[in-house]
């Protein structure tokens, strides 16, 4: 071959003049498939294409086509004007959207999401899991999922978006050969009806300048009310923190409770929603957020189309001009329960826990001043400021003031939220509000605060339930999700499943809890437990986590080696 002779790899057709390759037919990359170009530009028409809105987007065409394929994905992010990486790695972060790349076999037109977290694992979530593939056939997917937030009615499946209570394979099939994307929601006490009760005319007294900030401050701060998803901060504190920031302020509201065991914030919504929607425009008042955002878990399909309907009548009311309510769909992330994985969600991101300082009341949601707080923290918000704070503080028992809102599951006659005196005890819970024990059950343990929380002996039922009263047994209330465990239950395999979870649901970010939930998980299920090695994977983790998920996660695991040494020579059980 001469030296000015074209390499033989250039076809002829592509040889320019001297032998010069000639320009691509096509630009670099994936191209873009037009008749997938059509479709995303219909599903999303007069949207905007904000980066902010790219999991809302998401999940216009999931809800559409069942799956995310790589040719929607790569018309989506020409659409939105991102990088291919930028949608790609969004849509595979969260669970309930169903990545399919090219040459992929589409998933079966129905999806059965079968809970197997602890309340669920209980009443026969693992017997679900292997009855069902064969009852419902080959058209019908059957996977593993967390929590649902319903494990007062456990065992639940969930057919596409439709929770099954109590389900067994024959409730199952049924719904599963007629899926739909939702139920009715429950009729709630309406706009009209909470208007005729006196609701809203502490807003319309706060907006129109009857009210003080300062003085509503007061009164929250005088009652103690804290943050009831889990970190307890104390309310009237963190709405001053926020307000001495330099404006704009914005406001992210949590409804995003995935902690297994806890259900109350869908019990207040479902039962009462102007109750809180009142309380949260009153906050947005409070710290003058010119936006506030409303993020509530996919799980909750009914709760989400209520939530649209009654805040639709609130606008139309001209209540809310003081700040633009925006509600956000997650997408099936335990993390985003933590408040900065939230804002990075929010912001149309994966739900990654930032590092702290900042904290998110400085530089929070879109670089902003952020108020962040849970729903049943504004639930309250309207009774105390009206009823006055020494009514919030006269209730509780042993010291303790205030409600509290346990989610109670397990081993009881009458499971559901228990609305009872702060300080209560285990033993109170179950004996007062819970109707007992079941038939045949004793009490042998119980998680205070879910999965989070730890696992405490029956020694310990009569230590009050509060912030601060359980931290020096090695574990906390956390967000009041009570999960009551009998003889009949083997610690090891709670503790097990309970580390299968935080393995399932880390995020990924840091090794610490990446690895060492794996690690942990292997170590349990394998056995014998080697006290001295879990012990000190789990101080690893507990050091050196980021965020809260891989910090509390031994704690199921060091309970177990504590309060029940007895049952670590003994082989793991089952379900």
């Amino acid at each position: 071959m001469s030296l000015t002779e074209p390499p033989p790899t250039v076809p002829p057709e592509d040889r320019g003049r001297a032998g010069r390759r000639r320009p691509p037919r096509t630009p670099k990359g994936r191209q873009i498939d037009p008749r997938a170009l059509e479709e995303v530009r219909a599903l999303l028409g007069a949207r905007e294409r904000r980066r902010d809105l790219l999991i809302e987007h998401l999940h216009l065409i999931q809800d559409r086509y069942g799956y995310l394929s790589s040719a929607h994905l790569a018309a989506l992010a020409q659409e939105m004007k991102l990088a291919l990486t930028e949608v790609y790695e969004v849509a595979t972060f969260y669970a309930h959207f169903d990545v399919v790349k090219e040459g992929e076999t589409p998933p079966p037109p129905v999806t059965v999401r079968v809970c197997d977290s602890l309340s669920c694992a209980l009443v026969g979530a693992e017997r679900l899991l292997a009855e069902l593939p064969q009852k419902l056939g080959p058209n019908v997917r059957v996977v593993r999922a967390p929590c649902m937030g319903a494990c007062d009615r456990a065992p639940v499946c969930a057919v596409g978006h439709v929770q099954v209570m109590h389900a067994d394979a024959a409730k199952v099939a049924v719904s599963a050969a007629q899926p739909t994307h939702a139920h009715a929601y429950p009729t709630p006490a309406d706009f009209e009806a909470y208007v005729k009760g006196g609701g809203y005319d502490l807003l319309k007294a706060c907006i129109g300048g009857k009210r003080r900030r300062d003085d509503v401050i007061k009164v929250v701060s005088d009652a103690e009310l804290r943050g009831l998803g889990g970190a307890g901060f104390p309310t009237g504190r963190k709405w001053s923190l926020v307000r001495a920031e330099p404006a704009p302020h914005l406001f992210a509201v949590n409804c995003d409770e995935g902690e297994p065991g806890t259900f109350k914030d869908r019990h207040y919504l479902e039962r009462d929603p102007h109750r809180f929607i009142e309380g949260m425009l009153i906050a947005a008042w409070i710290v003058e957020a010119a936006d506030t955002y409303l993020y509530v878990r996919d799980e909750y399909p009914e709760v989400i189309l209520l939530l649209i309907d009654e805040i639709a009548k609130v606008e139309k009311s001209g209540l809310s001009k003081h700040t633009k309510i925006h509600l956000r769909r997650g997408a099936g992330a335990y993390i985003c329960g933590e408040e900065s994985a939230m804002i990075e969600s929010i912001e149309g991101k994966r739900g990654l826990p930032r590092h702290r300082p900042p904290y998110v009341a400085q530089v929070g949601l879109f670089g902003r001043p952020t108020l962040e707080q849970n729903v049943e923290t504004l639930y309250w918000i309207r009774d105390i400021v009206e009823k006055g704070a020494a009514w919030f503080t006269s209730q509780g028992r042993r010291e303790r003031k205030g409600f509290r809102s346990f989610s109670v599951s397990g081993r009881v006659k009458n499971p559901g939220v228990k609305l009872a005196p702060a300080g209560v005890t285990i033993r109170e819970l179950i004996d007062e509000y819970s109707g007992g024990m079941l038939e045949g059950h004793t009490l042998k343990g119980f998680l205070p605060g879910g999965a989070s929380g730890g696992i405490f002996p029956a020694a310990l039922a009569d230590q009050p339930l509060d912030f601060g009263t359980l931290e020096r047994h090695g574990g906390f209330v956390g967000s009041h999700a009570v999960v009551i465990l009998s003889d009949r239950d083997d610690m090891k395999a709670v503790a097990l499943n309970l580390m299968k979870f935080f393995e399932d649901e880390s995020c990924g970010q840091c090794t610490p809890c990446r690895v060492g939930t794996e690690k942990a998980a292997k170590l349990m299920a394998k056995g014998p437990w080697d006290p001295a090695l879990l012990t000190e994977l789990s101080t690893l983790m507990r050091d050196a986590s980021i965020c809260g998920l891989g910090q509390a996660a031994p704690n199921p695991l060091l309970c177990v080696l504590k309060y029940f040494p007895d049952e670590l020579t003994k082989p793991l059980g089952s379900w």
